[in-house]
């Protein structure tokens, strides 16, 4: 009996060490970004052109841009806005915070656009008509009523004065 336990408890024990493993390196602190840093990087791009497909300073459509952004700050995302849309944790409207995803359906066929957060009810993103710029979140004529949630994918800081 005492032979049996040992293996049980053997197994149990390299269990949790194979669990803990898989989450090894996936802490918060690894995906921290200070909020002035990311609005102002985000901000550094406004009036950059609209490109279909586009990941660089040269022309960013709505998921190259949030991922230029973000991975200049050491977090990487998904490429498409779908695929962002399905990472992270859902946020209530309601709870924003600074870096949030927002994300929209302007296809009509399901997440098709995102966007930055940047607080005081407006969001950052690379529009397909006049490139990276900043709208309001609730526009009553186009964003508020193609809006569908937002994800947080980073914690975000407020940086200390």
């Amino acid at each position: 009996m005492t032979s049996l336990f040992k293996k049980i408890i053997t197994i149990f024990s390299l269990t949790v060490v194979l669990a803990a493993g898989t989450f090894a390196g996936n802490t918060e602190a690894a995906s921290t970004v200070a909020s002035n840093e990311i609005v102002s990087s985000a901000k550094s791009l406004v009036g950059i052109k609209y490109r279909y497909g586009g990941t660089t300073k040269a022309g960013f459509d709505c998921s190259g841009y949030i991922g230029y952004v973000y991975k200049s700050k050491g977090v990487n995302l998904p490429r498409t806005a779908a695929g962002m849309y399905n990472s992270g944790k859902t946020v209530k409207k309601a709870n924003l915070a600074v870096g949030d995803l927002v994300f929209f359906n302007t296809s009509g066929k399901g997440v098709s656009h995102v966007g930055m957060y940047i607080g005081s009810n407006k969001f950052i993103h690379a529009s397909t008509s006049k490139g990276v710029r900043v709208d309001k979140l609730n526009d009553p004529y186009y964003w508020g009523k193609k809006y569908v949630g937002a994800k947080r994918v980073a914690t975000v800081t407020v940086a200390k004065k």
